[in-house]
């Protein structure tokens, strides 16, 4: 999810990455949140740390939530932004129940990547 909001909020002169410790399929109630905002990920695919050349980051944005011991361990160089979200693939309960959670995710991921580019294109807000 993360990945769809930023391609689709970067400014042009952005490269955006995505990359996971632990590559797998995108989750189907991930493609459906988003779709709600008519962001379509289903054509995205997980990656690895090894796809993404690492020596053209700036800024590394972090989203292991419980899994913090497995984030990776990026040069003094990179900036890191660690944002502490639950994993909805983690989430019991009815498959409405579940796609709550992707939603309320889905949700803090959009404001946290929209402050992020906001903050990126005005300097004096970054704190």
């Amino acid at each position: 999810m993360a990945e769809g909001f930023a391609r689709a909020l970067a400014p042009r002169e952005i490269q955006v990455y995505s990359a996971g410790t632990e590559p797998k399929q995108i989750h189907p109630l991930a493609i459906k949140a988003m779709k709600e905002l008519g962001i379509d990920i289903s054509v995205q695919r997980s990656k690895s740390l090894e796809e993404v050349p690492l020596e053209k980051i700036d800024l590394v944005v972090t989203l292991c939530g419980e899994a913090a011991e497995s984030c990776p361990i990026f040069s003094k160089e990179i900036e890191r932004l660690h944002w502490l979200l639950p994993d909805p693939v983690l989430a019991k309960g009815t498959e409405e129940e579940v796609l709550k959670t992707f939603r309320e995710v889905r949700d803090n991921i959009h404001a946290r990547v929209q402050e992020l580019f906001s903050s990126m294109m005005n300097p004096q807000k970054r704190s």
